[in-house]
């Protein structure tokens, strides 16, 4: 009996112990990595008559990349050289000087589309999004929004004198089956900056970032442990990032909250976490670059991940102006 009652205690010893590592390591990501500086507001602000504008600007662009030229990869090369085309062009109107960074892919050219405006400082903030397309879908939110908001943004700080330099990027072969890979854009382009000595100090990768709902229950997450810290509502903008870049990441949603425009959740989480690393900021951290994600969180809340019903009309163009409104004031504030 004696024997059977000091197993029983060490068992429960054991797991006792367990249990507290559990709630320390939970304790511990949620103080590191999910709390988050600044207020929180709790619903979407009225568009400015500046807001309204660029909704129909945004409108727009998603609706040339997803509507006319729709599916836009390497199985649809055409179409993904047209995109490459828009986008250059839409860079040169806003008045920018564009560069092709090219490399080849199956024995054809993809290219990665920049534009700089040069600063007074050697650091670099890249603001960039993926242009293709997943096989069999046009992709208005995957990522036609992310490309949008990357050339309205361009639009609006053509002009405009800035300490450190900004870099607008559109990424070839970010979807399937190059994502992760060596022929993944972003990472080619990442490895020719690192190569380069390029001093980038912040990468910010634009992801579908133009769907939200107000339904209860909207919002999944893809991890049962970090459920409970979040919202299960799905209409805030999201800021991902992995654990080395969390000072960017707390510095960039403090600034986006203090305009109160919209909800936001953020997380400097372990990339091993799914979905933290999925999109081109993935690529920045390979070569040591601080990077995070804006997103609406795709898989994890838009039904049209990924199908061919992810059309521009899905879209709620009020809140995807509101991000890209407040976007613009925290690239502004970062690149001081």
């Amino acid at each position: 009996m004696t024997s059977n009652s000091g197993l029983f205690r060490r068992l429960w010893r054991s797991a006792l112990r367990i249990t507290l590592a559990v709630l320390a390591f939970f304790f511990l990501l949620w103080w590191f990595g999910m709390r988050m500086p600044g207020r929180n507001v709790s619903r979407a602000a009225q568009l400015s008559a500046e807001e309204i504008v660029l909704r129909g600007e945004l409108a727009a662009y998603v609706q040339k990349l997803a509507g006319e030229i729709g599916e836009r990869n390497m199985q649809r090369y055409p179409q993904l050289n047209a995109a490459a085309d828009f986008i250059e062009d839409s860079f040169s109107r806003a008045g920018l000087r564009t560069r092709r960074d090219s490399y080849e892919l199956d024995g054809r050219a993809c290219h990665n589309i920049e534009a700089e405006i040069p600063g007074t400082s050697p650091e670099i903030i890249i603001i960039g999004a993926h242009y293709d397309s997943v096989f069999g879908a046009p992709g208005a939110n995957d990522n036609g929004s992310g490309v949008a908001a990357m050339l309205a943004l361009a639009r609006r700080f053509a002009r405009k004198p800035t300490g450190q330099t900004l870099r607008f990027v559109a990424f070839a072969n970010e979807e399937p089956p190059y994502f992760q890979t060596e022929q993944m854009g972003s990472l080619v382009y990442a490895r020719r900056c690192k190569a380069h000595g390029d001093r980038i100090s912040a990468m910010i990768s634009l992801e579908t970032i133009g769907y939200f709902s107000d339904a209860p229950r909207s919002q999944t997450y893809p991890s049962a442990g970090i459920r409970p810290f979040y919202p299960s509502t799905g209409n805030f903008i999201g800021f991902v990032g992995n654990v080395r870049s969390r000072s960017l990441l707390h510095r960039a949603i403090l600034l986006f909250r203090k305009q109160a425009k919209l909800p936001s959740e953020g997380g400097a989480l372990p990339s091993f976490i799914p979905g933290v690393g999925w999109s081109d900021q993935w690529a920045f951290w390979q070569c040591g670059y601080p990077a995070f994600m804006i997103t609406d969180t795709a898989p994890f809340r838009y039904p049209q991940y990924h199908e061919a019903t992810d059309t521009p009309d899905k879209l709620d163009y009020d809140r995807f102006a509101l991000v890209v409104s407040g976007m613009e004031k925290t690239i502004a504030e970062l690149a001081k």
